[in-house]
């Protein structure tokens, strides 16, 4: 059963997805964090279903200034206000008499990798936390492409904090586009491989405002990792294909109690048969342990 609702982040709302298993509460429960620019929309109702048969509850939601939720500008993304949207969710989730706020865990997948690293470097309270084809360092991400390909941003940069300044309409640039493109996320096969995670149908709003690659630029979660006091899952993609994987190794070898899993896909496929079956599975063996859901 998945309830839509909302919860209070800042000064706005987010719009969330509540998924109870079958049973009495009070249930574990794993709080999924979404990548750049994604919205629930884009397959995280898998993991609510693959979750909830395993006994655990899940709570999704859109970060604000996404999808269905609240906050202007559209597509901001700001690493301290969706720092405030995942602890807000934690909230939300320990305030819900349905679930344990004992048996609590992060589950992050591309950058959301990077903010479920960060929050479970702040919540030592956690009991497990896991992520997948984990974009850890935005500035790897952007500077994989070149210094001239960043020396393109200057003027969309400028320009918007300009208009931010006097208050006019923002200036956005294309989130993720192909080879050549004036865009933050522009690796070969990068484009395709957002539209495979995209229903049909449904309209991906494929721009952030320009000043945001500034915030993604300078975060780098990967240094927060010898924080991280929880039981840690990381699932690289063994061809990852926008960030060096080694620092996904890193992140493994440096956090006090992680586990790493290796899996023969790149950071797109990963979602997709057959690899997202196996890192599931290798997943909801790890939270059940961590967790203990009721038999």
């Amino acid at each position: 059963m998945t309830i839509r609702t909302t919860f209070s982040a800042g000064d706005d709302r987010c719009a969330a997805w509540l998924t109870l298993p079958a049973g009495p509460g009070p249930h574990p429960v794993v709080v999924l964090v979404h990548g750049g620019g994604a919205t629930h929309e884009m397959m995280l109702g898998q993991y609510e279903k693959w979750f909830s048969a395993a006994g655990l509850a899940v709570v999704a939601f859109d970060f604000r200034h996404l999808g269905e939720s609240g906050g202007r500008p559209r597509q901001l993304v700001s690493q301290r206000r969706y720092a405030t949207d995942v602890d807000a969710a934690l909230a939300f989730a320990r305030s819900r008499p349905e679930l344990d706020p004992e048996r609590m865990a992060l589950w992050g997948t591309s950058f959301g990798a990077s903010h479920t690293i960060a929050a479970a470097a702040r919540h030592p309270e956690l009991a497990a936390a896991v992520v997948q084809c984990p974009v850890l360092s935005g500035h790897a991400v952007v500077a994989r492409a070149g210094a001239r390909h960043l020396a393109r941003f200057t003027v969309p940069i400028i320009s918007d904090l300009v208009r931010t300044a006097l208050r006019l309409p923002r200036r956005y640039v294309q989130l993720v586009g192909r080879p050549g493109e004036l865009a933050f996320v522009n690796q070969p096969g990068a484009l395709e491989g957002w539209q495979s995670v995209t229903p049909p149908g449904y309209r991906f709003d494929n721009r952030i405002t320009a000043s945001s690659g500034l915030d993604m630029l300078f975060y780098n979660a990967s240094a927060q990792a010898a924080r991280v006091r929880c039981p840690l899952l990381v699932c690289a993609c063994d061809r990852e294909n926008l960030i060096d994987p080694a620092i996904a190794a890193k992140v493994a070898a440096t956090a006090p109690r992680a586990v790493l899993k290796h899996y023969d896909a790149d950071h797109f496929t990963i979602y997709h048969p057959p690899a997202v079956g196996q890192a599931v599975a290798d997943q909801i063996t790890f939270l059940t342990e961590h967790l203990k859901p009721e038999k």
